[in-house]
């Protein structure tokens, strides 16, 4: 049994979430005809989401005989976004991202997108690179797996506390209650059982704008619970 919460209608845009794996992402991998590479700490993203790749002579692909000239290299990047607390199921989204490679400044390369997918548990959906141009990446993409560590590792105890706030909303028979993913809008538990788990996502009262904020957010949410603002989970059984 696999089973995930339903997504809040203020969620983020499948844009938005292309942008906040990518924010997050240190390592990727690069397909290109016939080469294969995992690279680590060697790309970054730009303002409008452009990938810019810089490697190393020894890893840079090889043009393909059959590729126009000029035209570019194409070229597939995976990225793989991973819970970064110790859950079942840890993966909890891929991009993959379709297009060319060009030369730009310093000898980097530059991927010239062409297609964008974001694969979650609850499906794919296509995102146009116009889209991704124009979303922003949630304000806690960078922070949130030093947040979520933290809440675990000194705060055991707040998972717990949280969880009660949904009461009967979460089936019975919850195992553990572990911290799974965090955002500006919200905090979302990993409900684990016997045989599968659950997602339960509780929406912050107002949005946090950064890491200090997101602590405040969720003491508010242990404070002043306000239960409509809480998203029950679903739960399927094989």
């Amino acid at each position: 049994m696999s089973t995930h919460g339903t997504v809040a209608p203020t969620g983020p845009s499948a844009a938005e979430h292309v942008r906040t794996v990518l924010a997050r992402a240190v390592s990727l991998s690069l397909r290109t005809a016939g080469q294969e590479y995992d690279l680590i700490g060697l790309h970054t993203v730009g303002p409008d989401g452009d990938i810019t790749l810089r490697l190393q002579d020894a890893t840079s692909p090889a043009p393909h005989p059959d590729e126009t000239p000029g035209a570019g290299q194409a070229a597939v990047l995976e990225f793989t976004d991973i819970a970064p607390t110790a859950v079942r199921g840890r993966v909890r989204a891929r991009v993959t991202v379709v297009g060319r490679l060009t030369p730009a400044d310093g000898g980097a390369l530059r991927l010239d997108a062409l297609h964008v997918r974001l694969g979650t548990p609850g499906g794919t959906v296509d995102v146009s690179p116009e889209e991704l141009a124009r979303a922003a990446a949630d304000p806690l993409a960078v922070e949130e797996a030093a947040l979520l560590t933290h809440l675990v590792d000194a705060h055991g105890d707040t998972a717990r506390q949280l969880l009660n706030l949904a009461g009967h909303r979460v089936p019975a028979g919850v195992v553990r209650a572990v911290p799974y993913a965090l955002d500006s809008r919200s905090i979302t538990l990993r409900c684990e059982y016997p045989g599968g788990h659950c997602d339960l996502r509780l929406l912050f009262p107002a949005p946090a704008r950064d890491a200090s904020e997101a602590g405040e957010r969720i003491r508010q949410l242990l404070s002043e619970p306000c239960p409509c603002r809480h998203h029950s989970p679903t739960r399927s059984h094989p």
